[in-house]
């Protein structure tokens, strides 16, 4: 542990954890930065056995911080959203070992439902087994670690084809690899897709991690992908009833050049209005990334049938589908819900864990 006299003294101030400073019911901090004294500094720090005693100057204000307290500066913990703290892929890497459970147990067993959303977390998707196939279940699935995302297609939709589709979706055509709702702002950042009957001639299903190939494209053309990541893309639904859209780059970062989210949907990509130059380079890298990502190393392919339940990250995943038979009967509910409410579930899945280790 660092001696407190060689930390920021803001910082160090501003982490106290004493009832002066945080309400202890909660933990939320009691008072603004600009509040604190602006010739702010420790003076005094005493070692005791469980941690340090700071007492501050110019105001006297005495501070504890436990032995256990994070003292180093250099290494912040990853962003549970951006590519540094998931395991990136390839259909290879996944051929044969699908990360699966069986909906029983992961309802009855802690343990199996931190498996299931910590792989959802890690590689972007999990695939439940044995979820009756009756009407409404994909709202369940939400539920049982977030909050359903409720948007123009209901809270509850349904794939099948349909007579007058406002969606390509609703039809048997091939659909290539895309995230959905890309011209909604936010975008639902979890899918979760039921299957209630698969009796058809293809319609087999598809997922592309979209974290590894943007990686990809970034290590074999540096400067397509920074196009890709600078470029404001606009993407647009409409129908008789909704008119949606936004503007974000295809693959976007973090403040320190880290992948965080994946958004591509040709189906849906709007007129670029740009200088020619810039289209021109636009659409080089975006012919490359779209190639890039019907490699059919990248892709993992699956067929879901009845009681399987796919959860998988919307703004990290890429799914797609093979053409199929519309003269049979495929039928998939689903639901959106978003991550902040998984990692939520896991992280106090874990808390628990740990408590009663």
């Amino acid at each position: 542990m660092s001696a407190p006299t060689l930390l920021p003294p803001l910082w160090l101030r501003d982490n106290c954890g004493c009832a002066d400073c945080r309400d202890p019911r909660n933990g939320q901090k009691l008072f603004q930065i600009d509040e604190l004294p602006e010739d702010l500094a420790v003076a005094e720090a005493r070692e005791l056995d469980g941690g340090w005693e700071v007492r501050w100057a110019p105001d006297g204000h005495s501070s504890f911080y436990p032995r256990e307290f994070a003292f180093a500066l250099s290494e912040a913990p990853p962003d549970p959203r951006t590519e540094t703290a998931k395991q990136l892929w390839q259909a290879a890497d996944l051929t044969g070992c699908l990360p699966e459970a069986e909906w029983t147990a992961y309802r009855q067993d802690p343990a199996v439902a931190e498996r299931v959303l910590g792989d959802v977390a890690r590689l972007g998707f999990c695939l439940l087994r044995g979820v009756p196939a009756t009407s409404g279940k994909s709202l369940e699935v939400a539920e049982s670690f977030g909050f359903v995302r409720e948007t123009n297609y209901g809270r509850l939709f349904e794939v099948r084809v349909e007579e007058n589709p406002n969606n390509l979706a609703f039809t048997s055509a091939r659909i290539t690899p895309h995230t959905d709702n890309p011209y909604r702002d936010p975008v639902p950042t979890l899918q979760i897709l039921h299957c209630l009957a698969n009796e058809v001639e293809g319609g087999d299903s598809g997922l592309v991690d979209g974290f590894a190939a943007a990686a990809l494209l970034r290590a074999e053309d540096p400067e397509g992908f920074a196009v890709l990541t600078r470029t404001p893309v606009p993407f647009r639904f409409a129908d008789q009833n909704t008119e949606l859209s936004a503007e974000h780059p295809l693959i976007a970062v973090d403040p320190l050049g880290q992948i965080r989210e994946v958004r591509f949907n040709n189906r849906s990509t709007a007129t670029l209005r740009l200088p020619a130059v810039e289209l021109d380079a636009f659409y080089r890298a975006y012919r490359r990334f779209a190639a890039l990502l019907l490699r059919p190393a990248l892709r993992l392919d699956f067929r879901l049938v009845p009681e399987d339940c796919l959860i998988f990250d919307n703004t990290r995943l890429l799914h797609a589908r093979t053409a199929f038979d519309s003269g049979g009967r495929r039928l998939l509910q689903g639901c959106y819900a978003d991550l902040d409410g998984l990692l939520s579930t896991l992280t106090v899945l874990r808390r628990d864990r740990q408590d009663h280790a």
